[in-house]
Protein backbone atom coordinates (compact mmCIF):
# COMPACT_ATOMS: atom_id res chain seq x y z
CA UNK A 1 0.00 0.00 0.00
CA UNK A 2 1.54 3.28 -1.06
CA UNK A 3 2.38 5.79 1.57
CA UNK A 4 0.21 8.88 1.90
CA UNK A 5 1.81 12.24 2.66
CA UNK A 6 -0.20 15.17 4.06
CA UNK A 7 1.29 18.62 3.31
CA UNK A 8 1.16 21.06 6.21
CA UNK A 9 -1.24 24.00 5.80
CA UNK A 10 1.67 26.47 5.84
CA UNK A 11 3.22 24.73 2.83
CA UNK A 12 -0.05 24.94 0.85
CA UNK A 13 -0.38 28.63 1.64
CA UNK A 14 3.23 29.21 0.63
CA UNK A 15 2.69 27.36 -2.64
CA UNK A 16 -0.38 29.49 -3.37
CA UNK A 17 1.57 32.63 -2.65
CA UNK A 18 4.36 31.52 -5.01
CA UNK A 19 1.75 30.78 -7.70
CA UNK A 20 0.30 34.27 -7.27
CA UNK A 21 3.76 35.80 -7.59
CA UNK A 22 4.34 33.74 -10.72
CA UNK A 23 1.10 35.01 -12.29
CA UNK A 24 2.00 38.62 -11.45
CA UNK A 25 5.49 38.10 -12.85
CA UNK A 26 4.13 36.65 -16.07
CA UNK A 27 1.72 39.59 -16.40
CA UNK A 28 4.58 42.05 -15.96
CA UNK A 29 6.58 40.09 -18.52
CA UNK A 30 3.71 40.36 -21.01
CA UNK A 31 3.50 44.12 -20.51
CA UNK A 32 7.28 44.49 -20.73
CA UNK A 33 7.31 42.54 -23.98
CA UNK A 34 4.69 44.72 -25.59
CA UNK A 35 1.53 42.70 -24.99
CA UNK A 36 -1.50 44.98 -24.80
CA UNK A 37 -4.57 44.67 -22.64
CA UNK A 38 -7.92 44.23 -24.34
CA UNK A 39 -8.74 47.92 -23.78
CA UNK A 40 -5.36 48.93 -25.19
CA UNK A 41 -5.90 46.71 -28.21
CA UNK A 42 -9.29 48.29 -28.88
CA UNK A 43 -7.77 51.76 -28.59
CA UNK A 44 -4.97 50.77 -30.94
CA UNK A 45 -7.42 49.36 -33.49
CA UNK A 46 -9.56 52.52 -33.31
CA UNK A 47 -6.54 54.74 -33.87
CA UNK A 48 -5.33 52.58 -36.75
CA UNK A 49 -8.78 52.62 -38.35
CA UNK A 50 -8.96 56.39 -37.95
CA UNK A 51 -5.57 56.81 -39.58
CA UNK A 52 -6.59 54.63 -42.53
CA UNK A 53 -9.84 56.56 -42.98
CA UNK A 54 -8.03 59.91 -42.83
CA UNK A 55 -5.57 58.79 -45.49
CA UNK A 56 -8.45 58.22 -47.92
CA UNK A 57 -10.41 61.35 -46.96
CA UNK A 58 -7.46 63.65 -47.66
CA UNK A 59 -8.18 63.02 -51.36
CA UNK A 60 -11.64 64.62 -51.07
CA UNK A 61 -15.21 63.42 -50.62
CA UNK A 62 -16.01 61.10 -53.53
CA UNK A 63 -17.78 57.78 -53.88
CA UNK A 64 -14.44 55.99 -54.00
CA UNK A 65 -12.85 57.69 -50.97
CA UNK A 66 -16.09 57.50 -48.97
CA UNK A 67 -16.39 53.75 -49.60
CA UNK A 68 -12.79 53.14 -48.50
CA UNK A 69 -13.05 55.38 -45.43
CA UNK A 70 -16.50 54.21 -44.28
CA UNK A 71 -15.30 50.68 -43.53
CA UNK A 72 -12.74 52.05 -41.09
CA UNK A 73 -15.11 54.62 -39.59
CA UNK A 74 -17.71 51.97 -38.85
CA UNK A 75 -15.09 50.00 -36.91
CA UNK A 76 -14.49 53.11 -34.80
CA UNK A 77 -18.20 53.81 -34.19
CA UNK A 78 -19.66 50.33 -34.06
CA UNK A 79 -23.41 50.21 -34.78
CA UNK A 80 -25.35 48.42 -37.48
CA UNK A 81 -24.42 50.50 -40.52
CA UNK A 82 -22.83 53.72 -41.73
CA UNK A 83 -23.79 55.95 -44.67
CA UNK A 84 -21.94 58.86 -46.26
CA UNK A 85 -23.81 61.36 -48.44
CA UNK A 86 -22.89 64.51 -50.32
CA UNK A 87 -25.48 67.03 -51.44
CA UNK A 88 -26.75 64.93 -54.34
CA UNK A 89 -26.42 61.22 -53.58
CA UNK A 90 -25.53 58.43 -51.18
CA UNK A 91 -21.82 57.94 -51.72
CA UNK A 92 -21.58 54.69 -49.75
CA UNK A 93 -23.41 52.40 -47.35
CA UNK A 94 -21.52 49.88 -45.27
CA UNK A 95 -22.85 47.37 -42.77
CA UNK A 96 -26.28 45.79 -42.35
CA UNK A 97 -29.63 46.86 -43.79
CA UNK A 98 -28.56 47.63 -47.36
CA UNK A 99 -32.30 47.86 -48.22
CA UNK A 100 -32.36 51.17 -46.27
CA UNK A 101 -29.72 52.75 -48.53
CA UNK A 102 -32.28 54.60 -50.67
CA UNK A 103 -33.61 56.32 -47.54
CA UNK A 104 -30.21 57.69 -46.49
CA UNK A 105 -30.28 60.82 -48.69
CA UNK A 106 -33.69 61.73 -47.28
CA UNK A 107 -32.29 61.30 -43.76
CA UNK A 108 -29.46 63.67 -44.69
CA UNK A 109 -31.61 66.48 -46.15
CA UNK A 110 -32.36 68.31 -42.91
CA UNK A 111 -28.71 68.26 -41.81
CA UNK A 112 -27.48 69.33 -45.25
CA UNK A 113 -29.76 72.37 -45.07
CA UNK A 114 -29.39 73.33 -41.41
CA UNK A 115 -25.93 72.03 -40.49
CA UNK A 116 -27.37 70.52 -37.28
CA UNK A 117 -27.13 66.96 -36.02
CA UNK A 118 -30.39 65.03 -36.45
CA UNK A 119 -31.69 61.95 -34.59
CA UNK A 120 -33.62 59.26 -36.46
CA UNK A 121 -36.29 56.98 -34.97
CA UNK A 122 -38.46 54.10 -36.14
CA UNK A 123 -40.76 56.44 -38.08
CA UNK A 124 -37.79 57.55 -40.19
CA UNK A 125 -36.80 53.95 -40.89
CA UNK A 126 -39.93 52.02 -41.90
CA UNK A 127 -39.10 48.36 -42.40
CA UNK A 128 -41.16 45.16 -42.65
CA UNK A 129 -38.25 42.84 -41.84
CA UNK A 130 -38.46 41.63 -38.23
CA UNK A 131 -34.76 40.74 -38.10
CA UNK A 132 -33.54 44.16 -39.35
CA UNK A 133 -31.25 45.90 -36.84
CA UNK A 134 -31.40 49.32 -38.54
CA UNK A 135 -34.06 50.94 -36.32
CA UNK A 136 -32.47 54.24 -35.22
CA UNK A 137 -29.74 56.58 -36.34
CA UNK A 138 -27.86 59.85 -35.99
CA UNK A 139 -26.94 62.22 -38.84
CA UNK A 140 -23.97 64.60 -38.41
CA UNK A 141 -22.75 67.27 -40.86
CA UNK A 142 -19.41 67.26 -42.67
CA UNK A 143 -18.21 70.87 -42.82
CA UNK A 144 -15.38 72.35 -44.91
CA UNK A 145 -14.67 76.08 -44.79
CA UNK A 146 -18.00 76.73 -43.05
CA UNK A 147 -19.92 74.88 -45.78
CA UNK A 148 -21.85 71.65 -45.22
CA UNK A 149 -20.58 69.43 -48.02
CA UNK A 150 -22.02 66.12 -46.83
CA UNK A 151 -23.23 63.99 -43.94
CA UNK A 152 -22.17 61.00 -41.91
CA UNK A 153 -25.02 58.81 -40.64
CA UNK A 154 -24.58 56.02 -38.08
CA UNK A 155 -27.40 53.46 -37.71
CA UNK A 156 -28.09 51.10 -34.80
CA UNK A 157 -30.81 48.82 -33.46
CA UNK A 158 -31.92 51.33 -30.80
CA UNK A 159 -31.40 55.03 -29.96
CA UNK A 160 -28.12 55.67 -28.11
CA UNK A 161 -26.88 58.97 -26.64
CA UNK A 162 -23.35 57.51 -26.65
CA UNK A 163 -23.52 56.86 -30.39
CA UNK A 164 -24.74 60.43 -31.00
CA UNK A 165 -21.82 61.92 -29.07
CA UNK A 166 -19.32 59.61 -30.73
CA UNK A 167 -20.68 60.37 -34.21
CA UNK A 168 -20.41 64.14 -33.66
CA UNK A 169 -16.77 63.74 -32.66
CA UNK A 170 -15.99 61.47 -35.61
CA UNK A 171 -17.81 63.78 -38.06
CA UNK A 172 -15.81 66.73 -36.73
CA UNK A 173 -12.59 64.77 -37.24
CA UNK A 174 -13.65 63.72 -40.75
CA UNK A 175 -14.39 67.38 -41.55
CA UNK A 176 -10.90 68.30 -40.40
CA UNK A 177 -9.37 65.67 -42.68
CA UNK A 178 -11.40 66.88 -45.65
CA UNK A 179 -10.41 70.48 -44.95
CA UNK A 180 -6.74 69.56 -44.65
CA UNK A 181 -7.00 67.73 -47.96
CA UNK A 182 -8.55 70.81 -49.56
CA UNK A 183 -5.73 72.98 -48.17
CA UNK A 184 -3.19 70.54 -49.63
CA UNK A 185 -4.87 70.76 -53.04
CA UNK A 186 -5.00 74.56 -52.83
CA UNK A 187 -1.32 74.63 -51.99
CA UNK A 188 -0.58 72.35 -54.95
CA UNK A 189 -2.62 74.55 -57.27
CA UNK A 190 -0.84 77.66 -55.97
CA UNK A 191 2.58 76.07 -56.51
CA UNK A 192 1.60 74.98 -60.02
CA UNK A 193 0.38 78.50 -60.81
CA UNK A 194 3.64 79.98 -59.56
CA UNK A 195 5.63 77.53 -61.68
CA UNK A 196 3.57 78.42 -64.75
CA UNK A 197 4.27 82.08 -64.03
CA UNK A 198 7.98 81.41 -63.62
CA UNK A 199 8.18 79.38 -66.83
CA UNK A 200 6.28 82.06 -68.73
CA UNK A 201 8.74 84.70 -67.60
CA UNK A 202 12.02 82.94 -68.32
CA UNK A 203 13.97 85.88 -69.66
CA UNK A 204 13.12 86.38 -73.33
CA UNK A 205 16.40 88.28 -73.56
CA UNK A 206 18.25 85.14 -72.51
CA UNK A 207 16.48 83.07 -75.17
CA UNK A 208 17.15 85.67 -77.88
CA UNK A 209 20.79 86.16 -76.83
CA UNK A 210 21.42 82.40 -76.62
CA UNK A 211 20.10 81.83 -80.13
CA UNK A 212 22.14 84.80 -81.38
CA UNK A 213 25.28 83.38 -79.75
CA UNK A 214 24.62 79.96 -81.32
CA UNK A 215 24.09 81.58 -84.71
CA UNK A 216 27.44 83.38 -84.44
CA UNK A 217 29.23 80.00 -84.32
CA UNK A 218 27.36 78.37 -87.20
CA UNK A 219 29.98 79.35 -89.79
CA UNK A 220 33.10 79.77 -87.66
CA UNK A 221 32.68 76.69 -85.44
CA UNK A 222 29.80 74.46 -86.56
CA UNK A 223 30.61 71.74 -83.99
CA UNK A 224 30.37 74.19 -81.10
CA UNK A 225 27.16 75.63 -82.54
CA UNK A 226 25.72 72.11 -82.58
CA UNK A 227 26.76 71.49 -78.95
CA UNK A 228 25.29 74.80 -77.82
CA UNK A 229 22.05 74.08 -79.64
CA UNK A 230 21.75 70.75 -77.82
CA UNK A 231 22.45 72.50 -74.50
CA UNK A 232 19.75 75.05 -75.31
CA UNK A 233 17.27 72.29 -76.16
CA UNK A 234 18.00 70.44 -72.91
CA UNK A 235 17.76 73.67 -70.88
CA UNK A 236 14.36 74.63 -72.29
CA UNK A 237 13.09 71.04 -71.95
CA UNK A 238 13.88 71.11 -68.23
CA UNK A 239 12.70 74.69 -67.68
CA UNK A 240 9.38 74.09 -69.44
CA UNK A 241 8.76 70.54 -68.24
CA UNK A 242 5.37 69.53 -66.87
CA UNK A 243 6.65 67.29 -64.10
CA UNK A 244 6.28 67.51 -60.33
CA UNK A 245 6.90 70.52 -58.12
CA UNK A 246 10.19 69.13 -56.75
CA UNK A 247 13.52 68.00 -58.09
CA UNK A 248 16.93 67.00 -56.75
CA UNK A 249 19.72 69.50 -56.30
CA UNK A 250 21.80 67.44 -58.73
CA UNK A 251 19.19 67.87 -61.50
CA UNK A 252 18.81 71.57 -60.74
CA UNK A 253 22.59 72.09 -60.91
CA UNK A 254 22.82 70.12 -64.13
CA UNK A 255 20.35 72.50 -65.77
CA UNK A 256 22.15 75.52 -64.31
CA UNK A 257 25.33 74.20 -65.94
CA UNK A 258 23.54 74.25 -69.31
CA UNK A 259 22.38 77.80 -68.65
CA UNK A 260 25.91 78.93 -67.77
CA UNK A 261 27.42 77.24 -70.84
CA UNK A 262 25.04 79.30 -73.00
CA UNK A 263 25.81 82.52 -71.11
CA UNK A 264 29.56 81.92 -71.35
CA UNK A 265 29.19 81.45 -75.09
CA UNK A 266 27.79 84.96 -75.13
CA UNK A 267 30.07 86.69 -72.60
CA UNK A 268 33.24 84.66 -73.02
CA UNK A 269 35.91 85.30 -70.38
CA UNK A 270 33.89 88.15 -68.86
CA UNK A 271 31.85 85.57 -66.94
CA UNK A 272 33.63 83.41 -64.38
CA UNK A 273 31.83 80.72 -62.41
CA UNK A 274 32.84 79.01 -59.16
CA UNK A 275 30.91 75.88 -58.13
CA UNK A 276 31.46 74.54 -54.61
CA UNK A 277 29.09 71.66 -53.85
CA UNK A 278 29.34 69.03 -51.11
CA UNK A 279 28.58 65.61 -52.65
CA UNK A 280 26.41 64.74 -49.63
CA UNK A 281 23.73 67.26 -50.63
CA UNK A 282 23.35 66.36 -54.30
CA UNK A 283 20.38 64.09 -53.51
CA UNK A 284 18.57 66.72 -51.44
CA UNK A 285 15.08 67.42 -52.82
CA UNK A 286 14.02 71.05 -53.25
CA UNK A 287 11.39 73.00 -55.21
CA UNK A 288 11.87 72.82 -58.95
CA UNK A 289 13.51 75.98 -60.39
CA UNK A 290 14.50 77.18 -56.91
CA UNK A 291 18.15 77.88 -57.79
CA UNK A 292 18.19 78.70 -61.52
CA UNK A 293 16.35 82.06 -61.21
CA UNK A 294 18.86 83.10 -58.52
CA UNK A 295 21.74 82.24 -60.83
CA UNK A 296 20.11 84.16 -63.68
CA UNK A 297 19.81 87.21 -61.40
CA UNK A 298 23.44 86.80 -60.35
CA UNK A 299 24.68 86.65 -63.95
CA UNK A 300 22.67 89.74 -64.83
CA UNK A 301 23.87 91.66 -61.77
CA UNK A 302 27.38 90.25 -61.98
CA UNK A 303 27.90 91.72 -65.44
CA UNK A 304 25.54 94.70 -65.63
CA UNK A 305 27.40 98.02 -65.55
CA UNK A 306 30.60 96.20 -64.61
CA UNK A 307 33.89 96.72 -66.37
CA UNK A 308 35.95 93.57 -66.72
CA UNK A 309 35.21 90.16 -65.31
CA UNK A 310 32.14 89.25 -63.29
CA UNK A 311 32.19 86.22 -60.98
CA UNK A 312 29.27 84.07 -59.87
CA UNK A 313 29.79 81.58 -57.03
CA UNK A 314 27.32 78.77 -56.34
CA UNK A 315 27.78 76.96 -53.03
CA UNK A 316 25.92 73.99 -51.53
CA UNK A 317 26.94 73.03 -47.99
CA UNK A 318 26.06 70.07 -45.79
CA UNK A 319 24.74 71.26 -42.39
CA UNK A 320 23.76 67.90 -40.94
CA UNK A 321 19.97 67.70 -41.22
CA UNK A 322 19.86 70.63 -43.65
CA UNK A 323 21.52 71.81 -46.84
CA UNK A 324 22.47 75.45 -47.38
CA UNK A 325 22.53 76.80 -50.93
CA UNK A 326 23.91 80.22 -51.80
CA UNK A 327 24.39 82.16 -55.03
CA UNK A 328 26.76 85.13 -54.91
CA UNK A 329 27.95 87.70 -57.44
CA UNK A 330 30.47 90.53 -57.26
CA UNK A 331 28.43 92.87 -59.40
CA UNK A 332 26.67 96.17 -58.88
CA UNK A 333 24.59 95.11 -55.88
CA UNK A 334 21.15 96.50 -55.07
CA UNK A 335 19.37 98.84 -52.72
CA UNK A 336 18.15 96.63 -49.80
CA UNK A 337 14.76 98.37 -49.96
CA UNK A 338 14.37 97.27 -53.58
CA UNK A 339 15.16 93.71 -52.53
CA UNK A 340 12.60 93.88 -49.73
CA UNK A 341 9.97 95.01 -52.21
CA UNK A 342 10.95 92.19 -54.58
CA UNK A 343 10.54 89.59 -51.82
CA UNK A 344 7.15 91.10 -50.96
CA UNK A 345 6.07 90.56 -54.58
CA UNK A 346 6.13 94.24 -55.51
CA UNK A 347 7.69 95.51 -58.71
CA UNK A 348 11.34 96.25 -58.00
CA UNK A 349 13.54 97.46 -60.83
CA UNK A 350 17.26 96.85 -60.71
CA UNK A 351 20.04 99.05 -62.01
CA UNK A 352 19.85 97.49 -65.45
CA UNK A 353 16.21 98.51 -65.74
CA UNK A 354 14.84 94.97 -65.51
CA UNK A 355 12.34 93.55 -63.08
CA UNK A 356 14.01 91.32 -60.48
CA UNK A 357 10.93 90.39 -58.47
CA UNK A 358 10.02 87.51 -60.81
CA UNK A 359 12.85 85.28 -59.58
CA UNK A 360 13.41 86.36 -55.99
CA UNK A 361 9.76 86.79 -54.97
CA UNK A 362 8.64 83.56 -56.62
CA UNK A 363 11.41 81.42 -55.13
CA UNK A 364 11.02 82.98 -51.67
CA UNK A 365 7.24 82.38 -51.65
CA UNK A 366 7.58 78.75 -52.70
CA UNK A 367 10.27 77.98 -50.14
CA UNK A 368 8.20 79.48 -47.33
CA UNK A 369 5.06 77.66 -48.45
CA UNK A 370 6.80 74.28 -48.52
CA UNK A 371 9.12 74.49 -45.50
CA UNK A 372 7.87 77.42 -43.40
CA UNK A 373 8.94 81.02 -42.89
CA UNK A 374 12.32 80.03 -41.44
CA UNK A 375 13.37 78.76 -44.87
CA UNK A 376 12.84 81.85 -47.00
CA UNK A 377 15.59 83.67 -48.90
CA UNK A 378 18.22 85.65 -47.03
CA UNK A 379 19.65 88.41 -49.22
CA UNK A 380 22.84 90.32 -48.40
CA UNK A 381 23.47 93.27 -50.71
CA UNK A 382 24.40 96.92 -50.98
CA UNK A 383 25.08 99.24 -53.92
CA UNK A 384 28.51 98.47 -55.35
CA UNK A 385 29.14 95.47 -53.09
CA UNK A 386 27.55 92.59 -55.00
CA UNK A 387 24.73 90.31 -53.84
CA UNK A 388 24.55 87.02 -51.95
CA UNK A 389 21.31 85.04 -51.76
CA UNK A 390 21.12 82.11 -49.33
CA UNK A 391 18.48 79.62 -48.29
CA UNK A 392 18.33 76.36 -46.32
CA UNK A 393 16.20 73.29 -46.92
CA UNK A 394 15.80 70.20 -44.72
CA UNK A 395 17.34 67.07 -46.18
CA UNK A 396 14.11 65.19 -45.52
CA UNK A 397 10.65 66.76 -45.38
CA UNK A 398 7.25 65.02 -45.43
CA UNK A 399 5.50 65.15 -48.79
CA UNK A 400 8.61 66.47 -50.56
CA UNK A 401 9.90 64.06 -53.19
CA UNK A 402 11.17 64.49 -56.76
CA UNK A 403 8.48 64.44 -59.43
Amino acid sequence: MPATFHLPTAVVVAAGFVLLLLVLWLRRRRIAHGFLSEADQLTHEALRSGFQAGRHLRSGLTADTAEKAARHLRLVLGGSALAVCDGQEVLTWTGHGEHHRDQALGHARQTLESGDTAVLGRRDLPCARPDCDVRAGVVAPLVVEDRVIGTLTAYSDRPSPGLARALEQVASWVSDQLELGELDRERTRAVEAELRSLRAQISPHFIYNSLAAIASFVRTDPERARELLLEFADFTRYALRRGGAFTTLADELRNIERYLVLEQARFGDRLQVNLLVAPEVLTVVLPYLAVQPLVENAVRHGLADKVGTGTVTITATDLGDQAEISVEDDGAGSDPEDVRRALDGEDAVDGAGTNESVGLGNVDARLRRVYGDDHGLVVETAPGLGTKVTFRVPKYAPGVHPG
